[in-house]
């Protein structure tokens, strides 16, 4: 009887499959989320530690800012090449997020041209890193991540001002983003001094955006962007 008593406590103390399936998740989703954290923060310091001290930086560098491990950075990231393609790729995304909110809270037109001015800085902070990744297969996936991510993004901001009537319609997303890359990356050595010429010429660009403009569409015409 004895046996059977202990037989019948050892089942009752079985947990339902349930409820260990409900923690098994509930722990998986911690490590996901710690680990996207450690991820955030490596690549938010790499950044800053490439930006001050170039693309060589020793990558204890990187790990130390981050507060994580060595051994976590390369788990991540084996070759240095892909924690540069990864700050890249995040740069990008970045540059793409801003346009809701500035399309939200401004004219169309100063929508697009506040995010021109954005692309600029995208441009003016990859620069250091597009070199280092040159010939490299870590940047083989970037031309095409950068036309899905920006091309899209530049186009939705394009159109609004067209149909608002302020900006000329014979501009292509492309002809856009390739023509403010151009001119932010004209020549000068003094990075201060390249960053302020770039700004200007872009400047220049927007307003040659704007002559010639278009009528208003029949939607457009007569409506207030809310504030």
């Amino acid at each position: 009887m004895g046996g059977a008593e202990a037989q019948d406590r050892g089942e009752h103390d079985v947990k339902p499959p349930t409820t260990r399936l409900r923690r098994f998740a509930r722990a998986e989703r911690i490590i996901r989320a710690d680990a996207q954290r450690n991820l955030d923060a490596l690549l938010e310091a790499a950044k800053a530690v490439f930006a001050a001290s170039g693309v060589g930086a020793p990558v204890r560098e990187v790990a130390a800012r981050a507060n994580v491990g060595v051994a976590t950075l390369y788990r991540h990231f084996p070759q240095r090449a892909d924690l540069i393609a990864a700050v890249f790729r995040r740069e990008i995304d970045a540059c793409a997020a801003a346009a809701p909110a500035l399309n939200r809270e401004h004219e169309p037109s100063e929508a697009l041209a506040r995010w021109l001015h954005r692309y600029t800085n995208l441009i003016a902070t990859t620069r250091g890193l597009s070199d280092a990744l040159s010939g490299d297969p870590a940047s083989a996936a970037l031309p095409a991540y950068f036309q899905q991510q920006l091309e899209p993004t530049v186009k939705a901001l394009l159109d609004a001002a067209v149909s608002a009537g302020q900006v000329r319609s014979d501009v292509e997303p492309c002809e856009l983003l390739r023509a403010v890359a151009r001119l932010s990356n004209a020549s000068g050595e003094d990075k201060a001094l390249r960053a302020v010429h770039g700004r200007r010429m872009v400047d220049l660009l927007i307003d040659g955006l704007r002559y010639g403009a278009p009528a208003p569409t029949a939607v457009q015409k007569g409506q207030r962007r809310p504030r």
